[in-house]
């Protein structure tokens, strides 16, 4: 039993020392629960890719400080949480801002909308929102990752999680994810976040409050788990139906108060005549357009690469990404990725053949 133990502090004294093979080998294991941890933080699959690299580069240069007094996991989660909070204050903020394109950047906005579509309910969704390739996701605990977390991996990446998470303050959000997403004691999480118990409870409290507002409590709990039968027949006619254009289909397939949002638009739409107008005159544009979806998985959901037919063009261009968010045999959700530029991060080429 000594032997892991003393191979570990054997190479975590050659990291010391300034041994970067010793300390690329202790840091391995954490890269993408790290990676994961920040795309919940800044819910940017582009951005958390390049926070984890700085977080890489702090905890190198650092690592000769490293006492020992936490674990070397609560200590590298400390160092992303703060470039995390350091990332979305200040002049970083701005820079993060202009590189996203988000409201108020000089070139920033939102198309007129078609006269027909009813008004959004709220146009302060997150412009910056990315889906993060399930790929990423491997490696991660698929249970409760620590004794206080109340949401399983699952839930804890899902897009509906990780949008509302983006609607509360930084602070509250790291707070939220350390202990209610990865399962950190309040002690623990007080000690990553270098402030009091009392901080902690109280962010605790008021984020919690804030995402029952966004968040409905059945949200998570009611998807079909993945791969399923039951999530492949929702599926199924879901991909059937838009491949057709088949607006009746789609908007059947609907709750009541599905809701859907197309980033990096700030806009929110509810309910199925908001998605029948959305559908008829921006996807489809009055059948005008045909879609091919290609299947892959994100944030632990079933996705799909978006290619669109223009009249008689013989081949199918990119456009973007489309995540429906299931509710047993019903879909409660569908974001709109309009990026083009994403399928490449799926491995997908930018044209299919007719």
């Amino acid at each position: 039993m000594t032997e892991p133990l003393s191979a570990e502090a054997t190479l975590l004294s050659l990291a010391q020392a300034g041994d970067g093979e010793a300390f690329g080998t202790i840091t391995e294991p954490f890269r993408r629960e790290l990676q994961a941890h920040c795309y919940r933080m800044l819910g940017s699959a582009h951005d958390a890719e390049d926070l984890l690299q700085e977080t890489l580069i702090a905890a190198w240069r650092g690592i000769g400080q490293f006492e020992g007094r936490s674990s070397l996991r609560a200590w590298l989660y400390r160092i992303a949480t703060n470039q995390c909070l350091n990332a979305l204050r200040g002049s970083k903020a701005r820079a993060l801002a202009e590189r996203r394109g988000s409201p108020g950047v000089p070139g920033a906005g939102v198309p007129a909308l078609p006269a027909a579509l009813p008004e959004p309910v709220t146009d302060d969704e997150p412009t910056w929102l990315e889906p993060y390739p399930d790929e990423l996701l491997a490696g991660l605990p698929d249970a409760m990752p620590g004794p206080e977390a109340r949401y399983e991996a699952r839930e804890s990446i899902s897009l509906a999680f990780i949008t509302a998470l983006q609607h509360l303050p930084p602070r509250q959000r790291a707070t939220l994810v350390l202990r209610d997403a990865l399962g950190y004691r309040a002690a623990e999480a007080a000690e990553i976040l270098g402030c009091s118990l009392d901080t902690v409870n109280g962010s605790l409290k008021r984020a919690r409050a804030s995402l029952s507002g966004l968040l409905p409590g059945d949200t998570l709990t009611q998807a079909p788990l993945p791969g399923s039968p039951a999530e492949r027949e929702v599926i199924d006619r879901f991909t059937s139906a838009f491949e057709r254009g088949d607006v009746t289909t789609l908007v059947s397939m609907l709750t009541d108060d599905a809701w859907l949002t197309m980033p990096p638009w700030p806009l929110r739409f509810r309910g199925r005549e908001a998605a029948a107008g959305l559908l008829t005159y921006l996807v489809f544009r009055g059948g005008t357009l045909r879609f091919r979806l290609v299947p892959v998985r994100a944030n632990g959901q079933q996705a799909f690469a978006c290619y669109v037919f223009d009249g008689d063009s013989p081949s199918a261009g990119s456009q973007g990404m489309i995540v429906p968010t299931l509710a047993g045999k019903q879909v409660c959700g569908v974001t709109r990725f309009l990026d083009n530029g994403l399928v490449s991060r799926f491995g997908l080429p930018a044209s299919l053949p007719g």
